[in-house]
């Protein structure tokens, strides 16, 4: 009777095979969902607006100038987009170093989310630099030299992306049924994490660091050189609000995939993340706070820019902030969900005032997105939501690890 126990384990192991691969890249389910239908028509456009890119140049499909060389697709795409994928190092920081072992059945899908949303982010950075062929240069130190931010920032990207690959890796070690990589894979967890995390604080503020060059070129009131550290707090609060986003909806989308124990756990899960958020944010608040003091800002606040700016901090960081704290009181997760997503408007402002709206404000013609920019942005996040769910459908992302995999389970 054992021995016929371990000829069905071994049965429901997955082979690797090229039949195999063919048959997880068929589709699943139905075709004709609203996302389908509204999705599938913008990314087709968004291809061709990319072909189009590289076939006339970058002028035939943007906005862009010699004075405003970077716009949505770096503001948003890549500036916001990296903030919003801060979760990744946020959570595994606290389930591999701290021990909230609470948290750990949303490791893997936060780290899926972080290595596609850096995967697609490099993709957009490729898409917007006049010669993409460049993009080695600030990677082997040429023009930049190897003591600019830009090398730094690169590498940290590159890094980090290898980084969050290895933590990852395990869940397509157990898809593949690759039972002695999975193992190896797994005692590499930890090694990964820890070089991550290390990575991520330091290009999450690398990123603010670019701009400390721009000095003249950005509006005041978002200018400081304080700019790398309200960057890299931002990213917490940021990632976990996008965490509790992306979590509500999968939790919905994909619950025949989630065991009963952690259906059960979700609602504790976000409640959790509501009090780092709420902390993180008052950090946030009381820097910017000091920043603006210290810089005496105050007769630029009755202007059009100090109003839009109040907007950004009253608006959608003190109210979430304090959304956040009372929902954390009374356990209510409809205030939590909303607290995160007013946050993520905030966070998408901010970075948008910083590299966009407040960067050469005073310009005799602002730079405002063409409308193929913005499709050519749509269709980059929804093939990323395209592949992420793919993954989520095909390997033990949501769903516990096989049984053979769970006696080294990390």
């Amino acid at each position: 009777m054992n021995k016929t126990r371990i000829i069905t384990a071994k049965e429901h192991i997955p082979t690797f095979s090229w039949q195999f691969l063919f048959n997880e890249l068929k589709p699943r389910g139905k075709w004709l969902t609203p996302f389908n239908i509204i999705s599938i028509p913008i990314i087709l456009l968004g291809f061709g607006l990319i072909v189009l890119r590289f076939w006339k140049g970058i002028g035939a499909v943007t906005n862009l100038t010699q004075e405003v060389p970077w716009g949505l697709w770096i503001g948003f795409d890549v500036v916001t987009g990296v903030a919003f994928a801060g979760g990744a190092y946020v959570v595994t920081f606290m389930v591999y170093i701290l021990n909230m072992k609470q948290y750990h059945s949303i490791v893997r899908v936060t780290v899926l989310n972080g290595f596609l949303a850096y995967a697609f982010y490099t993709g957009a950075l490729l898409i917007d630099l006049g010669r993409p062929w460049n993009v080695v240069n600030p990677i082997i130190g040429n023009n930049y030299g190897t003591s600019s931010v830009m090398f730094l920032v690169a590498w940290h990207f590159l890094l980090y992306m290898l980084a969050e690959l290895f933590e990852f890796s395990p869940a397509i070690a157990e898809w593949l049924g690759l039972k002695r990589a999975r193992k190896i894979l797994a005692g590499m967890t930890i090694g990964a994490v820890i070089f991550g995390i290390t990575l991520s604080t330091l290009h999450q503020s690398g990123l603010g660091a670019l701009f400390l060059m721009a000095k003249e070129k950005i509006h005041p009131l978002w200018y400081s050189e304080f700019i790398p550290i309200l960057f890299l707090v931002s990213s917490i609060f940021a990632g976990l609000s996008m965490v509790i986003f992306e979590g509500s909806i999968s939790h919905k989308v994909f619950f025949d995939q989630i065991s009963e124990k952690n259906k059960k756990a979700h609602n504790g899960i976000i409640h959790g993340l509501s009090k780092i958020c709420a902390v993180t944010m008052f950090a946030y608040f009381f820097l910017q706070l000091l920043v603006f003091l210290h810089e005496q800002n105050w007769t630029l606040i009755n202007t059009p820019m100090g109003y839009w700016f109040l907007v950004e901090m009253i608006g959608f960081v003190l109210i979430p902030m304090a959304l956040f704290f009372y929902s954390y009181r009374t356990a209510n997760i409809f205030t939590i969900k909303l607290a995160a997503i007013l946050t993520m408007i905030g966070v998408v402002l901010n970075r948008l005032n910083v590299s966009i709206i407040g960067f050469r404000w005073d310009a005799a013609i602002p730079y405002i997105p063409s409308w193929m920019e913005i499709v050519v942005t749509l269709a980059v996040i929804f093939t990323e939501i395209w592949i992420f769910r793919w993954v989520i459908n095909r390997m033990p992302v949501l769903r516990e690890s096989p049984s053979w995999a769970k006696d080294d389970n990390h």
